[in-house]
């Protein structure tokens, strides 16, 4: 099977394809980074039965309640509980997670390892990266932005809870984003396109930047 490319945001018909810039500047941009996904099935598993008929896992017990297994294509890993939960991470796009997912049922089934019932998959975080393409002035930000912590001496970033989205944003003065917490994809572009022109609004951006 291919390699799943990560996803970027704003193609087509979504919130920042159709977000209108001024003359001048870039539209911002947004890509996927990780998402952090639980899957639960319905019965335990054998951890020790998955040690020795699946090969490139890693289970130690004394050290960690866990089973490692990773996949090379996607880059995903996921953590197997004898409870039959998983926590699966490093998929760039729900489709590479569910993806990924399928995959790692699928090797468990030829394995011979009893899987029954439907896994149940909720998504639990889903980190991006983001770049306004313009210069941000952090000090009105955080007069503008309600709930907004910036100190500099400490950390180079403003941090922003957005209420809708439910997302934190961590922005910095090169227009450069990092945003946690959402739990869709259109979640991390709605966000994009909202602290974009809450910043035009409150007179925080200073230019455009590469």
């Amino acid at each position: 099977m291919s390699r799943q490319p990560r996803r970027v945001l704003g193609r087509k018909s979504s919130p920042l394809a159709e977000l209108e810039v001024p003359p001048g500047y870039k539209r911002p941009e947004a890509k996927i980074e990780n998402i952090v996904a639980t899957v639960i099935l319905d019965h335990p598993l054998d951890l020790n039965l998955i040690e020795t008929r699946i090969p490139d896992v890693d289970y130690n017990p004394d050290q960690f309640p866990g089973l490692v297994f990773r996949l090379s294509n996607p880059k995903v890993t996921a953590l197997i509980f004898k409870s039959g939960k998983m926590v699966v991470t490093g998929a760039k796009s729900v489709n590479q997670l569910v993806f990924a997912i399928k995959k790692i049922i699928k090797s468990l089934i030829d394995a011979g390892i009893p899987v029954r019932g439907v896994p149940k998959t909720q998504i639990q975080n889903i980190v991006a990266s983001a770049n306004l393409h313009a210069y941000v002035d952090l000090e009105a930000a955080a007069y503008a932005l309600p709930g907004s912590m910036y100190e500099p001496e400490q950390f180079p970033g403003l941090i922003y809870r957005m209420p809708s989205p439910t997302v934190v944003l961590l922005i910095f003065s090169s227009g450069k984003m990092v945003i946690t917490g959402a739990k869709r994809e259109i979640d991390v572009e709605n966000a994009v396109v909202n602290i974009y022109k809450t910043l035009w609004k409150e007179k925080c951006i200073l230019g455009p930047a590469d």
